[in-house]
């Protein structure tokens, strides 16, 4: 039993590497056959450890009973020395030490089946270096709304006014008209980059240090990411420039640079700085200068004031 878990495991792993999966899969009885090899090949190298450690139990082990009386919580050197006697005992009787092919074929079957965990955790997928303190965002690259991608103009916003928007790369295309991004590349690209715009009465805006020109005209852009576990926030309450998220009710003050007034976030939204172009159109001056979305081991947490202009 313990060489067929062996075998399990090594067809494992061998089915791992040679099926296709993805959009051209390979298929077995109209299922994925990575999925059906994988789940089998599995299953038995665990089902086959058990029915041998079982069998050998049944088969090779003594069979008889033991009894053993209450006693005090506190073991008397006797009761040490009879436990250490019962634990021998045990061992002699299994015949781990006199059948040694079953126990280093059970050795055996447990060690190589650490080999599929191991293997399984490349489907983590590559380390992600410093993708996550970037975005897309760029000097000079225009925001505009989602979903349609038209660009926007300070004078399309009134005072009270919140737009979902995204860099206009989102819908960049090639030479031959088909988009640049698509998939899952671009919603990836887009979970880091989206954005709200709102605008208020300039003199509501209380701007941080070095942030006292990432406005215009009352218009402040942030992170649509919530610090706490990342979903997306855009419930405005009008009167007070609030963001509420509306997973765990995180409150930022759009109009405080961000900054947490109520609920679990750590951290305050960040901004984007942005700016007109000669068009008219809102840009951004920059990418956010500082990681979006929630915290991350590497991530170097600055407090608002620290951050200066370019930072």
């Amino acid at each position: 039993m313990f060489l067929l878990s062996m075998v399990c495991a090594v067809l494992f792993l061998v089915s791992y590497f040679v099926f296709q999966i993805g959009d051209s899969h390979d298929e077995l009885a109209g299922l994925g056959a990575s999925n059906v090899a994988l789940g089998l090949t599995l299953g038995g190298a665990l089902l086959f450890i058990g029915v041998g450690i079982i069998q050998w139990a049944r088969k090779l082990m003594g069979d008889h009973e033991m009894v053993e009386m209450r006693h005090p919580a506190k073991s008397s050197d006797e009761d040490k020395e009879e436990t250490l006697a019962a634990l021998n005992a045990g061992i002699d009787e299994s015949g781990i030490g006199r059948r040694p092919l079953v126990r280093n074929s059970l050795l055996g079957a447990v060690t190589i089946l650490l080999a599929p965990a191991v293997v399984m955790l490349r489907d983590l997928g590559p380390l992600p270096g410093d993708d996550l303190l970037h975005t897309v965002w760029a000097k000079g690259m225009r925001v505009v709304r989602d979903v349609v991608g038209t660009p926007i103009k300070a004078s399309d916003l009134e005072v009270g006014d919140l737009v979902n928007a995204e860099p206009e790369v989102m819908f960049a295309t090639n030479d031959e008209g088909e988009p640049e991004y698509e998939g899952v590349e671009l919603q990836i690209l887009k979970s880091k980059a989206a954005v709200v715009l709102l605008r208020m009465d300039p003199d509501d805006i209380i701007p941080g240090k070095g942030r006292e020109n990432w406005s215009v005209d009352g218009i402040v852009c942030y992170s649509k990411i919530c610090t706490h576990v990342g979903c997306p926030i855009s419930l405005n309450e009008r009167t007070t420039h609030h963001l509420l998220c509306p997973c765990h009710q995180s409150t930022f003050d759009l109009a405080d640079s961000g900054k947490v007034i109520f609920g679990p976030a750590g951290r305050h939204l960040p901004q984007l700085p942005i700016a007109v172009d000669s068009e008219g159109y809102l840009v951004a001056q920059s990418d956010f200068t500082e990681p979006v979305g929630p915290s991350f081991w590497e991530r170097d947490t600055k407090d608002i004031g620290e951050q200066g202009e370019g930072s």
